[in-house]
């Protein structure tokens, strides 16, 4: 269906590109803080972690996720060199995407499950019931905001003047309250889980918990939008830059 849409349902999103956040010159600084971050999670989840906690597979997940992480940081640096870029900023802002998802929630679910397989009154069983739960409610989260987000498409919140275009106003403010029931929901059936698990929990031990699964989820919450502009970048001349990093005009 969203090939009936025309370019001006999609002009807010150009927003960050317009900005200057997301242009091709400007992600190669995040691609390569990408790579360190990414060295130092693989780092403290799969040495660290992993050393002392009683989650599964581990061997498998370890040697899975370091190829993929590998693949990523690879095109990283590929994709960080302005003759490369400058010719397939597409696949520029798709190494983008790989990279913050890797580090945002492949990373931070991961360190979390390891972490509390760590704690006293833990179980394999637990763990593995926790894990599938949270991955459910990141399921449930990432359908939902697609749903919305075509749901706003259609209605042309997303044209420019809308009310998506003006910001924060009643519509858009009402228009998240599903998501955030969804995932404040989601996050308390969490912790309530892990309070019967474990018995008690260290209150820093929970405040990081709490961290973590918002930044999870948080990154969930916002994939969407991020595979939406990508999708425009390649339907759209509009919504990419020219050689000399000026964003072409609508």
């Amino acid at each position: 269906m969203l090939h009936k849409l025309k370019k001006k349902d999609f002009a807010v999103l150009r927003g960050p590109l317009e900005s200057g956040r997301q242009s091709p010159d400007s992600l190669p600084f995040v691609l390569i803080l990408g790579i360190a971050l990414q060295l130092l999670l693989h780092y403290l989840t799969y040495y660290e972690a992993a050393a002392t906690t009683i989650f599964p597979f581990i061997e498998g997940m370890k040697e899975l996720h370091f190829w993929i992480t590998a693949s990523i940081i690879i095109l990283s640096i590929i994709y960080s060199i302005p003759v490369i870029y400058k010719r397939s900023q597409k696949i520029q802002y798709l190494v983008g995407i790989l990279c913050s998802q890797n580090i945002g929630t492949a990373y931070v679910y991961v360190i979390v499950m390891f972490s509390l397989g760590d704690q006293k009154g833990a179980s394999v069983e637990s763990l593995i019931t926790l894990s599938k739960t949270v991955l459910f409610i990141a399921a449930l989260l990432f359908l939902a905001t697609c749903v919305r987000f075509y749901i706003l498409l259609m209605k042309g919140q997303y044209r420019n003047g809308s009310k998506k275009g003006q910001m924060r106003n009643s519509f858009e403010t009402t228009s998240y309250i599903p998501l955030a029931i969804i995932g404040s929901t989601g996050l308390f059936f969490i912790l309530q889980y892990v309070i019967r698990m474990f018995g008690s929990v260290d209150g820093y031990d929970m405040f990081i918990i709490v961290i973590a699964m918002s930044v999870f989820y948080s990154m969930i919450f916002v994939l969407p939008e991020q595979l939406m502009i990508l999708y425009c970048k390649f339907r759209f001349k509009s919504f990419n830059f020219d050689k000399n990093g000026v964003l072409y005009k609508k």
